[in-house]
């Protein structure tokens, strides 16, 4: 017989969803465009800050992850797939704008703040925090501030941005309607669900970044786009996933004081603010010069995390295969950049000793 699930853990998840869902259904209701994601994460984080213990489980995490990769891959349609060859010119400008933005964002943090180079790399990095942690924790930079800059940056990016998109008539709010006769057919529900689970897992094994949510997305855009299969979740599924994946970002702010978070408020705030004009930067040049739409454009070269950006994709019903892929550039940039530049910066501390902020 297995032991009951102990009590004490089962409390603070069933806290942190009850919470999540709150939020989320609240910014839905008040027309807040991409209210379960932001309004999830805002009302968590908040949560958090005031000493709820939010937990999210790591496995329902991943189950959610999978959900919403279905989710992306049912929007893409052959169309879609077609308009891919326009878009190198816009990845070799994104590819610019994230050194750009990496430069000028460690820039501020080590010369306005004072921060030493290393964390000030670490802070700046854009949409990669596990990786920027990770190396904090090896190197021994300000592990502290890193977290909460790059917490809030990612807070920031996530709510400000629809309801930038929503002034100017760029946003929809609400997940995607579900298409004609979605959900009609379990067997292609079912082959749909499988086969983007054994994807996911795989690309997940092979240490492929966001595996789980590229792999599950590539599974479903390839039956949706090749006219395979004509089904998607169920919305209340669809939308659970991303109040959980919500939730895990609020989650993040766990542990974390309101006196340490106002130590570092300016500096969050301040280095937010210019990775997201860099960003804006280039998006005009896109804009200006290619056949994009603004809002497309604007979510795929956004400072935030990965995975949040393509749920926003999502939510605001814009391309998430062109967000996606413009993402997923930027992390495997930063990663080799950030990683490499990280290390020398470790090795010149090491024979000259700094000092943390």
């Amino acid at each position: 017989m297995l032991p009951p699930f102990p009590k004490q853990a089962l409390i603070p998840f069933a806290e942190t969803l009850l919470i999540a869902a709150a939020g989320g259904v609240t910014f839905t209701l008040i027309g807040v465009p991409a209210g379960l994601v932001s309004g999830s994460m805002l009302v968590t984080a908040a949560a958090a800050l005031m000493g709820r213990p939010i937990k999210v489980p790591l496995s329902l995490a991943r189950v959610c992850f999978v959900l919403i990769g279905i989710l992306l891959g049912a929007v893409v349609t052959p169309a879609t797939l077609r308009g891919m060859a326009a878009w190198p010119l816009s990845i070799v400008v994104l590819s610019v704008s994230t050194v750009v933005m990496i430069v000028a964002t460690t820039a501020y943090l080590r010369f306005v703040h004072g921060w030493e180079p290393l964390s000030a790399l670490l802070g700046a990095s854009p949409g990669s925090m596990a990786q920027a942690l990770a190396l904090a924790t090896e190197f021994g930079a300000n592990m502290r501030g890193i977290a909460i800059v790059q917490t809030v940056r990612v807070l920031l990016v996530t709510i400000g941005l629809p309801s930038g998109l929503a002034l100017f008539g760029l946003a929809a709010s609400g997940l995607p309607p579900t298409p004609p006769g979605a959900g009609s057919s379990l067997g292609e529900l079912a082959v749909l669900v499988v086969a983007a689970t054994i994807s996911a897992v795989l690309v997940h094994w092979l240490r492929f970044p966001g595996g789980l949510l590229f792999g599950a997305m590539a599974a479903s855009a390839v039956l949706h786009g090749g006219d395979l299969v004509h089904v998607t979740l169920p919305w209340w599924l669809g939308s659970s996933a991303v109040v959980v994946l919500g939730a895990l970002v609020g989650s993040r702010f766990a542990n974390t004081s309101l006196t340490m978070l106002l130590e570092y408020f300016w500096a969050a705030l301040g280095s937010a603010a210019v990775a997201i004009a860099v960003s804006a930067a280039f998006v005009l040049v896109v804009v200006s010069l290619l056949p994009f739409h603004a809002s497309d454009v604007l979510i795929a070269f956004a400072p935030g995390a990965q995975d949040t950006m393509m749920v926003l994709a999502l939510a605001l019903r814009l391309d998430p295969v062109y967000v996606g892929a413009h993402h997923l550039t930027r992390f495997l940039i930063v990663t080799f950049s950030v990683a490499v530049t990280a290390r020398r910066l470790a090795r010149s501390r090491a024979l000259k000793p700094g000092r943390n902020p």
